[in-house]
């Protein structure tokens, strides 16, 4: 008699849904230092510069499934810049990046979504994150003007401080919350589907001779 190893029971359950997120933003603003601070919990006082794209991943653990985000972090100097649409194009977040010490980088946001949204449309999550808030004696960019851009843009806003590793974890707990809200709707939308294919045709409905199982 063959008994089923319990091993081959992991097989059955199915592959985590992959999330891929672009981080995008001018150059020094923080989006290294962001995902350093998720995925390891530190933070290198050192700067250097990304060199053209870096890509990391982790799961996160939510109450009722588990999601792995897919975290691209990309170059933010101009001569990176022919780069990044190829990578937006399958995006399904993008975190646009400011430094709050620094006013050009929050106007540089502007182009930055315009790419997402030329390359997606609505069909993606957009968060602008304000990053250094560690910084805020330095502040050159308020949090109402921020917030109004993002209440404008209808898109998620949020500061946080890679160095203290201020809002970091919620940021992407966050992120990861919307994406499962996203899938729910479409798993709702595909069982409705079924459902209208199912039904039956009223009764007072005459069907079809080229419908005929016969």
């Amino acid at each position: 008699m063959s008994a089923t190893s319990p091993v081959t029971a992991d097989f059955s359950s199915p592959p985590l849904k992959r999330s891929k997120i672009v981080l995008l933003g001018d150059q020094s603003v923080g989006k290294t230092s962001l995902i350093t601070r998720f995925m390891y919990d530190t933070f290198d006082n050192t700067y250097q510069a990304t060199i053209g794209i870096d890509f990391l991943s982790k799961a996160m653990y939510l109450e009722d499934r588990t999601v792995r985000l897919q975290l691209w972090d990309t170059a933010g100097q101009e001569r990176y810049r022919s780069l990044i649409p190829s990578y937006i194009r399958d995006c399904s977040v993008a975190i646009v990046v400011f430094d709050i010490t620094n006013r050009q980088s929050f106007l540089s946001t502007s182009k930055w979504i315009d790419d997402v949204r030329s390359e997606r449309g609505n069909d993606v999550i957009i968060v602008l994150v304000g990053n250094k808030a560690d910084l805020s004696d330095k502040r050159q960019v308020t949090l109402e003007e921020a917030n109004a851009k993002a209440t404008e843009l209808n898109i998620m806003f949020m500061e946080t401080s890679a160095k203290a590793g201020h809002n970091v974890k919620s940021l992407f707990k966050k992120i990861a919350m919307s994406l499962v809200g996203m899938e729910k709707e479409g798993e709702a939308a595909e069982q409705q589907n079924t459902k209208i294919d199912v039904t039956s045709p009223t009764t007072n409905e005459v069907p079809d001779a080229s419908q005929c199982n016969c």
